[in-house]
């Protein structure tokens, strides 16, 4: 790759359009490095700092950017001296591998200062940032919703609190006692370990909170209703997006009406479903996106309507008489192992490059604590622990599989694609 990596010598100067690399660890400091970014029109690129070079040459390959920030000084150095952070004139690139497990950076473009007032301002507007809230983080902050959350409490001229070392019950218990955050977003995972904590010393004192969001996977009915009962009425929402845009936002009192539904197309948005099951979202100019480098890919996202154009991420799902939409699937095959996508397809490339693999499949399977936990099923002449080491060199945590099996052959249909419906505990060996 052509890009800089700044971390032992001085990053080359920036200009409007770039792209700046991100991958040091979630801070207080990273945002306002992300902010002053997209303020001069400069594009961070979130990545998991935990990502092995394998990874990160796959996912920047494509995406240029003009440097890879890799420690505490470079980051610092991103952020404006002098305080004259503007509007965000685009959103930061975020990278999604869809269902063909190619990594693709989701670009907003550069935007004028109409459509950037509106971006910021949709978001004030529907979750009420304002510059008496304290956002409590609890994930990594090169995710999308995490960071969308923290930005616009700082926008709003908000503060934020990130627990030190990483999602922790005790930590996180004490800072909801000390800082009294008014604002949280979480992943079902966070709820589950968070009350599995509460049970065991109690439940501090949440009537900080005036608003706890969650997504980023299907929330158990009994972890949702122990989360409209710990904390003050009116408080917590769902929402369900991806990293190419938000489809709805959802009151817990309305799904308490409608027990299993996301909710309505946010404002401004509108949601329809098709012949086939897929939903597609209208979105306002300010939420058009593109593949970065991918026109094909783009192209596919999006369509024209009498109403206007609209994208799909290829989830399944249903609209009842008023709107409201229920989710029949993620994308094909897609796992969602506490919060974190991921692709089986981008894991099975990775295992499939040993030369002791002949053939191999990715699949998840329910995990208590974490939604989904993944595994992969093994056709060749190794062992577990060796594949193992194979994976952690190759792979992020999310992405290493929990399970291996080994098996003769893999389950496929007439077409040649595998039946992961059939790897199941029967089918192993």
């Amino acid at each position: 790759m052509t890009f800089v990596t700044a971390r032992h010598s001085p990053a080359p100067a920036l200009r409007e359009g770039d792209r700046v690399a991100l991958l040091v660890p979630g801070s207080h400091q990273y945002v306002d490095a992300v902010l002053s970014l997209l303020s001069a029109g400069i594009f961070p690129i979130p990545l998991d700092p935990r990502l092995t070079p394998t990874e990160r040459a796959r996912i920047l390959g494509d995406l240029a950017p003009k440097v890879a920030v890799e420690d505490e000084a470079a980051l610092l150095a991103l952020i404006d001296p002098v305080g004259r952070r503007g509007l965000p004139r685009g959103r930061p690139i975020h990278v999604t591998s869809g269902t063909t497990g190619v990594p693709k950076g989701v670009f907003s473009g550069l935007l004028n200062d109409r459509a950037a007032r509106a971006l910021v301002a949709e978001e004030q507007d529907l979750w009420g940032f304002t510059a008496d809230d304290v956002n409590l983080v609890l994930s990594p902050l090169y995710h999308s919703a995490p960071l969308r959350f923290a930005a616009g409490t700082l926008l709003a001229g908000g503060r934020l609190v990130i627990p030190p070392g990483g999602f922790d019950p005790p930590a996180v218990t004490e800072a909801i006692q000390q800082q009294r955050p008014t604002t949280m977003f979480c992943v079902p995972t966070h709820l589950q370990r968070l009350f599995a904590h509460w049970d065991a010393v109690g439940v501090p004192d949440l009537t900080s909170f005036r608003l706890v969001a969650h997504a980023g996977a299907p929330c158990p009915a009994v972890v949702k209703r122990q989360l409209i009962a710990l904390f003050p009425p009116g408080t917590t929402w769902e929402f369900y997006g991806s990293t190419e845009g938000q489809f709805t936002a959802c009151r817990s009192e309305e799904w308490l009406q409608r027990p299993g539904t996301v909710g309505r197309a946010r404002p401004g948005r509108w949601l329809t479903v098709d012949d086939d099951g897929a939903i597609w979202a209208g979105v306002p100019d300010h939420a058009r996106f593109s593949y970065f480098g991918d026109p094909g890919k783009t192209a596919t996202a999006w369509r024209d309507t009498a109403r206007g154009p609209e994208f799909t991420v290829g989830d399944l799902g249903r609209l009842d008489d008023e709107g409201y939409l229920w989710l029949d699937g993620r994308r094909e095959d897609l796992i969602i192992s506490g919060g974190v996508n991921v692709y089986p397809a981008e894991v099975e490339d990775v295992l499939a490059g040993h030369p002791a693999v002949r053939d191999v499949a990715v699949y998840g399977v329910p995990d208590p604590d974490w939604g989904q936990r993944v595994c992969a099923a093994v056709v060749g002449d190794i062992g577990g622990d060796e594949l193992g080491r194979w994976a952690r060199e190759r792979l992020a945590p999310p992405k290493r599989p929990k399970e291996y099996h080994f098996t003769e052959e893999l389950p496929r249909t007439l077409t040649g694609k595998v039946r992961r419906g059939d790897l199941t505990s029967d089918s192993r060996r």
